[in-house]
């Protein structure tokens, strides 16, 4: 095998050896041509199948950001193929996704429903293809309602009618849904999802409307009778309601709790109610306003208002005069023929008389604003009551001690709150909370002293702690100072008498050498030899050596004396 081998690879280099240049770039391209082909099939090959989640492509770029905003919520990968058309990982995950799309309204408008749900099926007759036409309508449904998180288990029944000639006669398309809710799901009392349902419902049968669809629950209960969920939505809407409006009291508190605690500390200021009535209905106010006219505006330039405001201006202006003199005369018709004359003129008839009369019209322009508003909601009442509590402090006597009461307990001063800082801290509130006293707004500030029996006990319990405790250390401490002047004294007392034990001591050992001396002196002059033990000449030896060499040896002989004065 091996012989082979290198055959080849001989056989290789000799054609290598005779091609020429153009041949060997050519063999090299096809090489790298050959491998780049293999690398893009190895690499379209292992990439994932993509399911579409809408067979038909989106041309509208905000919708397509839409869907895809929502798809990418849900934290599913997500591609755009270049037609346009959406691609998920696989076909659960399309159903659940085109569930959440049609519950929300996020389908494009133009997009076919049966897209959707297309099915290739191979059929005999009619029949048998619309039996197979209902049947992938219905599983379909069913594995779309199955695929959202609420819902455990789904059955799902349609009734399409026979088709009849006259449109009085056609029976409605019906549908009804069994929903089995997963363990902790709200999907029986949120009208949204369960709206989400019938729009799935409706999207997948044609003619299907909201009157004819059923959704119970396990136990067969109706879950999309929403007449009949008036009450729980108006309570719902009531809870959303006094949400909000502790959501707006919780602001209030805290930004006015939080200025009274900087101000008097947050032991003094220990909390702040406030109580907020709110219109929550919707109202449209049209008001009609005339004001003045402007002729000359205020100018910012002058300490006082100089501006010049009427109330109207006459735009046209007419006058008619009208005088009448000589005898009245009423007609009274054809003759023959009794007037219509009224009584009260008709005595006036053929008399004398003078008339002038005069008219004046004025033309006026004033100034008229139309408004048009809607309120919703609309603050009605802000109550706001406040507790601030005055300042404690401890009484000392002339040494700087705190003064005593008779059953131990520490005396202690209070000093109010003055009623300049009440009315201000007062005048502080209204303008955070936009007091408006035409409203019935109320803000109290009171300064009423808080139960501070327990906080007084435990500062006591801790000032008398704090003096035990130094009391203690300086006892403690005067004991180890007395100790230590006891060492010192009796380390100096047994140096001293260490001290008068080695001079008596040395005292007899000098005594002691001086009578051996005089008696060797003696035995000497009188030629008695004198005999010596061991213990003497051996003494006698060291006393020689010494001698010998502190002559040799002065200094080191006066630092050992020193050295023994020192340890003395």
């Amino acid at each position: 095998m091996k012989e082979w081998i290198k055959k080849f690879i001989a056989q290789i280099k000799t054609l290598w050896g005779k091609w020429s240049l153009v041949q060997r770039i050519i063999l090299i391209g096809i090489v790298l041509a050959a491998i780049v082909g293999v690398g893009v099939l190895v690499g379209i090959s292992s990439s994932p199948a993509m399911v579409p989640v809408i067979d038909t492509p989106i041309r509208n770029e905000e919708t397509l950001d839409r869907i895809v905003a929502r798809i990418n919520a849900e934290g599913v990968k997500t591609s755009i193929s270049p037609a346009g058309i959406l691609l998920v990982p696989d076909e659960k995950t399309a159903r659940r996704i085109r569930s959440i799309l049609i519950r929300e309204d996020l389908i494009p408008s133009g997009t076919d429903p049966w897209s959707i749900f297309d099915r290739e099926r191979w059929t005999i007759t009619d029949f048998e293809r619309n039996v197979n036409l209902h049947r992938a309508i219905t599983q379909m449904i069913t594995d779309h309602i199955k695929a959202l998180d609420d819902v455990d288990n789904a059955v799902v029944d349609i009734v399409n009618p026979k088709q009849e000639l006259f449109q009085a006669d056609q029976n409605p398309v019906t549908a009804s849904v069994i929903v089995t809710p997963k363990p902790g799901s709200d999907i029986t009392e949120n009208r949204k999802k369960i709206e989400g349902i019938q729009k799935i419902l409706k999207f997948a049968v044609e003619g299907l409307k909201d009157e004819n669809i059923v959704i119970t629950d396990q136990n067969g209960i109706i879950l999309n009778d929403f007449e009949g969920m008036a009450n729980i939505d108006r309570q719902s809407l009531i809870e959303r309601q006094q949400k909000y409006i502790r959501q707006i009291e919780a602001h209030y508190r805290a930004i006015v709790l939080k200025s009274l605690q900087e101000i008097y500390t947050a032991d003094r200021v220990r909390d702040l109610n406030i109580k907020i009535d709110m219109d929550m209905s919707q109202k449209a106010i049209n008001t009609d306003e005339f004001f003045p006219i402007t002729i000359q505006p205020d100018n910012p330039n002058t300490p006082y208002d100089d501006s010049r405001l009427v109330e109207s201006i006459t735009r046209s202006k007419s006058t008619s005069t009208t005088e009448w003199e000589g005898t009245g005369f009423n007609p009274e018709g054809p003759p023959g023929v009794e007037g219509q004359t009224t009584p009260a003129f008709r005595d006036m008839s053929n008399l004398y008389g003078k008339v002038k009369q005069e008219t004046l019209t004025n033309n006026e322009e004033i100034n008229r604003r139309s408004i048009q508003e809607e309120r919703s909601p609309s603050i009605d009442r802000v109550t706001v009551s406040v507790n601030i509590d005055g300042q404690w402090k401890w009484k000392y006597d002339e040494k700087k001690n705190p003064v005593l009461l008779s059953d131990g307990s520490i005396e202690r001063e209070y000093t109010p709150v003055s009623p300049e800082d009440l009315r201000a801290t007062q005048v502080l509130i209204q303008n955070a909370v936009g007091y408006n006293q035409t409203r019935g707004d109320a803000v109290t500030v009171e300064n009423i002293r808080f139960d501070r029996t327990r906080q007084f006990v435990e500062e006591d319990a801790a000032y008398f702690r704090s003096k035990q405790i130094q009391t203690t250390l300086l006892i403690f401490m005067a004991g180890l100072v007395l100790i230590l002047i006891a060492s010192v004294v009796f380390r100096l007392i047994s140096r001293e008498m260490e001290r008068r034990r080695r001079l008596r001591e040395e005292e007899l050992s000098r005594q002691h050498q001086m009578m051996r001396e005089s008696a060797l002196r003696q035995a000497e002059e009188e030629g008695v030899e004198v005999s010596m033990s061991v213990e003497e000449r051996k003494r006698m030896e060291l006393q020689e050596n010494a001698i010998n060499m502190a002559k040799e040896h002065p200094e080191d002989a006066a630092q050992l004396i020193r050295t023994w004065l020192l340890e003395d």
